[in-house]
């Protein structure tokens, strides 16, 4: 079979224990970042890239770190001055974002939803070639 040259991540799907606790959390940040809210549990950005945030089943575990399964949510901004202001909107919205981190020249924001999912949002320096990686 030729390679497929035209994939690309679609969407994510994540499961919170209340979404009456995760709702909040997550229209801050997907709204600083740029998503258009298409219904209740729906968001897109400019790229197509859907977030839908559903209830998890009230008999499964709770998301730990470094249990198998996604580790965390990055996502990419364009400037270092974007990352910061997503920090300070969810600041100024009561959500905790700690200090950003540099990750050998990646300046990166990491933010914990109310489940304690672990979400990125990063700048890359154009002189990183993630491809060499």
């Amino acid at each position: 079979m030729p390679p497929i040259a035209s994939v690309k991540v679609d969407h994510i799907v994540l499961l919170a224990q209340s979404l009456e606790r995760s709702l909040p959390f997550y229209d801050a940040l997907l709204e600083c970042l740029g998503f258009t809210k298409l219904s209740q549990h729906f968001w897109r950005n400019q790229d197509g890239f859907i977030v839908q945030l559903d209830e998890a089943r009230p008999d499964t575990s709770a998301y730990e770190r470094y249990g198998a399964g996604v580790n965390h949510l990055g996502l990419r901004v364009e400037t270092v001055a974007e990352v910061h202001a997503v920090q300070h909107a969810m600041r100024a919205r009561g959500f905790d974002a700690p200090e950003t981190q540099d990750l050998d020249g990646v300046l990166a924001l990491f933010m914990k939803d109310p489940d304690g999912f672990r979400i990125e949002v990063s700048y890359f320096p154009p002189y990183l070639d993630l491809a060499q990686a």
